[in-house]
């Protein structure tokens, strides 16, 4: 049995550290900064894998939410999985939400995956020394997410230490994005801002800064012209007329074309090359999953 899932969710308990609470808002963000992969995990074993036997239940005590329901082997190490760490990973939320009984929904058998896939690949990229620095961390915050921890930590109902291992995570991702990656994903682009009606022609300062600021080297801001004419854009914008104080509506949108086809070119071969490397990974992995209910 394996999955296909297209989304690498970041929170993670490792070797008894604190739990990593990932709320959905969190992760929406993180997902946009942290490129979000197909994973293909190895082989997998049903089969009561813990102190709680799961065969046709599909709720689970208080008492039971700490017992082991899976477990996962790589490179001989042996790990349990409690169905508590599952749920609260998948509900982002440290409080688990229980039924009007006072049971808790046994976690399906892909939510279990997913949760393991996370704790193999994380643990991969610590092996690997990539794990995130606190200057990572802080620029990640600022710089990527446009706010501060404390403001984070507050839109996602959670604390700021939790909050700061969820960016932990993301940043861990980055780093192992950037090493088994052969090319540099790019900023995504952002669309150019419409015109005001009956201005769609008129050349402005604004539109002028959004294209050279997706041009990069490829103008001269000294001279006020293309700096050289066989860089990616020199193709498409040379019949425009751009200069250091004016571009049209036109121009931008043709240089946010551009921008797009180069990222989608560059996400597509950073995806492929991640989908290798976690494939790769996952198939050395064993997994052992209770009787688990879809």
């Amino acid at each position: 049995m394996g999955q296909d899932d297209k989304s690498l969710a970041t929170g993670a308990e490792q070797d008894g550290d604190a739990r990593r609470a990932l709320p959905t808002a969190a992760w929406v963000a993180i997902a946009a900064a942290a490129l979000v992969v197909g994973v293909l995990a190895g082989h997998f074993l049903l089969g009561g894998a813990g102190s709680v036997s799961l065969g046709g239940r599909t709720t689970l005590s208080a008492g039971e939410l700490d017992s082991t329901i899976a477990t996962y082997t790589l490179g001989g190490r042996t790990v349990g999985v409690t169905a508590r760490e599952v749920l609260v990973e998948a509900s982002g939320s440290s409080e688990i939400s229980a039924n009007e009984d006072g049971t808790y929904d046994v976690p399906s058998a892909s939510t279990v995956l997913t949760y393991v896939q996370n704790q193999l690949i994380l643990a991969d990229a610590e092996a690997r020394g990539l794990t995130a620095t606190d200057e990572q961390i802080d620029e990640f915050v600022t710089g990527s997410m446009g706010s501060d921890l404390a403001t984070l930590a507050q839109s996602w109902g959670i604390s700021e230490d939790e909050a700061r291992a969820v960016v932990s995570d993301a940043v861990t991702m980055r780093n192992l994005q950037d090493e088994v990656s052969t090319v540099e994903l790019p900023e995504q682009p952002v669309a150019p801002a419409e015109p005001d009606e009956g201005a769609e022609d008129t050349p402005t300062a604004e539109y002028a800064q959004y294209v050279i600021g997706l041009l990069g080297d490829e103008w001269d801001s000294d001279a006020n012209t293309w700096a050289r004419t066989d860089g990616t854009y020199y193709a498409t914008l040379s019949g425009y007329d751009i200069s250091n104080d004016a571009a049209t509506y036109a121009a931008a949108s043709a240089a946010y074309s551009v921008a797009t086809s180069v990222y989608q070119e560059a996400y597509a071969t950073v995806s492929e090359e991640l989908g290798a490397y976690t494939d790769s990974l996952l198939s050395r992995a064993s997994i052992q999953i209770g009787s688990l209910v879809e």
